[in-house]
């Protein structure tokens, strides 16, 4: 659970048919530049509905066997406030040099519960729940789950299940479109040349485990 800085914001409903491949498209325009490993760290815990947002979209995204991005933080293996400053720390030992894009539920207002919100810069996990955590990425996504103000660990509680697994679905769903159009970059410049290579071409798998 985050509260994102109010910086650059572009917000997509999750109720809109252009939603997929609007965020699809802004995740490529934020990354175009990216020259690195691309490492996704979905955030959150399977043990609270709200808070699933993270984890779900983490294994629904594995199970579509992405090429390109690595993927910490899945229903099996999540990455959560006691294990996060760990999680980073094997993520920064693994991919030294990498563009983390983060991936977490958020409460907002009444009329934006469902909507997405891509932002530049980094997390903050658990600021909205005032708990002091490590900032987290160079881009993140969050989902607007439910209702903010007022009881918050309630709410997350209680948050419907179904307003999560849209979320996560259409947030895996951009991904691994944007996932697709950069291993099909790859191949079209590697059939070009032979001798310079923009980016390895990353193992087929889920991140190595902690």
């Amino acid at each position: 659970m985050n509260e994102p800085s109010s910086n650059r914001l572009t917000r997509y409903s999750s109720e809109s048919v252009t939603a997929p491949d609007e965020l699809t498209a802004a995740i490529l325009n934020k990354t175009a530049a990216v020259n690195l490993p691309i490492v996704i760290v979905c955030i959150g815990t399977d043990r609270s509905t709200g808070d699933s947002l993270g984890p779900l979209t983490g294994s629904l995204l594995e199970e579509k066997m992405p090429s390109q991005f690595f993927i910490y933080g899945t229903l099996e293996n999540p990455v959560h406030a006691k294990n996060l400053h760990l999680t980073m720390q094997h993520i920064e030992k693994v991919h030294p040099a990498s563009f983390i894009i983060a991936v977490d539920a958020s409460l907002g207002r009444r009329e934006n519960v469902g909507t997405i919100v891509l932002g530049e810069g980094p997390l903050f996990p658990g600021a909205a729940l005032n708990r002091t955590l490590s900032p987290v990425g160079d881009l993140y996504l969050t989902g607007i789950i439910n209702v903010s103000g007022f009881m918050e660990f309630s709410v997350l509680q209680n948050t419907r299940l179904h307003i999560v697994m849209k979320i996560a679905r259409l947030l895996s769903q951009a991904l691994y479109a944007a996932d697709q159009e950069k291993q099909r970059e790859f191949s079209a410049l590697s059939d070009k040349t032979t001798n310079v290579v923009p980016f390895p071409p990353w193992k087929n798998k889920e991140a190595e485990p902690l």
